[in-house]
C-alpha cells in the first residue's frame, strides 16, 4: 500500500494482515510503501512446521518475503508478539533493516504463568480435542468479549471486529499454530534478550503505560536500556493496541525512525 521508503508491519498474537490495515497502514501510505505479512500459520499463511515456528524462524521467513518484494532494508515495526519477531529480525538479520519500531513488544523474560487456554491448546491432546470444540462453539459474543479485554482500557474501535475477521483466527490450523507460538515464546525471548545490545539500527519504542497484556516497565523500559540509542515513547493511559487507539503516535514513531535512518 502506498509509495516511498519500505515499512514492514508485523501483527501480534492471534492476528493477521487485517489488523494493520484497519488504521495504521492507511496513515502511512501517503509517504511509505507499506508491506504487511501474515505470520506463519496465521491469517491465510500456511504453517512452516508443526512446532509453532520460533520467532527466529518467522523473522527468517519475513526477511526473505520482504526481499522478494524488493524491500531489502525496510523499517520494521512489530506489535506485541510481532514486536518479538521484529527484535529477532534486528538481531539475526542486522543488515536487512534500516530501523526498528517495537510497539507494545514482548521483549524481556516474565514470571507470570502461561494462560491456561494456551497451555491446553498447545498440548497434543488439547490440540486434537479442544481446538475443534473452540472452532465449533465460540460465539460472536465471546469474540467481542475477548476484543474488549485486548483493547482495555480503551474501547474497541467501531468496525474493527468486522474488519479484523475473527474467523481467520478461529481456523483450527491458526489456533494450533498460535497456541504453540505463545507456549514457546518465553524460552525464545530468554535466549534472545542478551543480544539486544548488538542492535545498531535507529530504534523507536512505543508502549502504552496502561497495557495489562505486555507490561510497560518490564518490557519497554528495560528494552530502551538494552538497545544502544533506543528512544522510548510512553503513551500515558493507553493499553495494548496503540496501532489502533493511538495510531498517529505510532505513525510518528515510524517517521522519527525514518528520519534517524536518513530516509526523510
Amino acid at each position: 500500500m502506498g509509495n516511498g521508503p519500505d515499512v514492514v508491519l508485523i501483527h501480534g498474537s492471534s492476528g493477521n494482515t487485517r489488523d494493520m490495515t484497519f488504521r495504521l497502514a492507511p496513515l502511512l501510505a501517503d509517504r511509505y510503501r507499506v508491506i504487511i505479512f501474515d505470520r506463519p500459520g496465521l491469517g491465510y499463511t500456511d504453517r512452516i512446521n508443526q512446532t509453532g515456528a520460533s520467532i527466529r524462524q518467522q523473522a527468517d521467513l519475513l526477511v526473505r518475503a520482504a526481499g522478494e518484494l524488493g524491500a531489502e532494508r525496510p523499517i520494521v515495526m512489530g506489535q506485541s508478539y510481532g514486536g518479538s519477531v521484529a527484535l529477532a529480525w534486528a538481531v539475526h538479520h542486522p543488515d536487512s533493516l534500516l530501523a526498528l519500531v517495537p510497539v507494545a513488544a514482548a521483549s524481556n523474560p516474565w514470571t507470570t504463568p502461561l494462560d491456561p487456554l494456551y497451555r491446553v491448546t498447545s498440548s497434543p491432546l488439547g490440540s486434537a480435542l479442544v481446538v475443534p470444540m473452540l472452532t465449533a462453539f465460540v460465539t460472536d459474543t465471546r469474540v467481542e468479549q475477548a476484543m474488549i479485554g485486548v483493547f482495555a482500557p480503551q474501547a474497541v474501535p467501531e468496525g474493527y471486529i468486522e474488519h479484523f475477521g475473527a474467523g481467520l483466527t478461529l481456523r483450527r490450523t491458526s489456533l494450533r499454530a498460535n497456541a504453540m507460538q505463545r507456549a514457546q515464546l518465553l524460552d525464545q525471548i530468554t535466549e534472545l534478550q542478551p543480544r539486544y545490545g548488538e542492535i545498531s539500527v535507529p530504534t523507536e519504542i512505543v508502549h502504552g503505560t496502561a497495557d495489562d497484556t505486555v507490561n510497560f516497565s518490564l518490557h519497554s523500559e528495560n528494552l530502551a536500556r538494552q538497545i544502544p540509542g533506543a528512544v522510548l515513547t510512553p503513551l500515558p493511559g493507553i493499553g495494548h493496541m496503540p496501532q489502533h487507539v493511538a495510531a498517529p503516535d505510532v505513525a510518528a514513531a515510524i517517521d522519527r525512525a525514518a528520519a534517524r535512518a536518513g530516509l526523510r
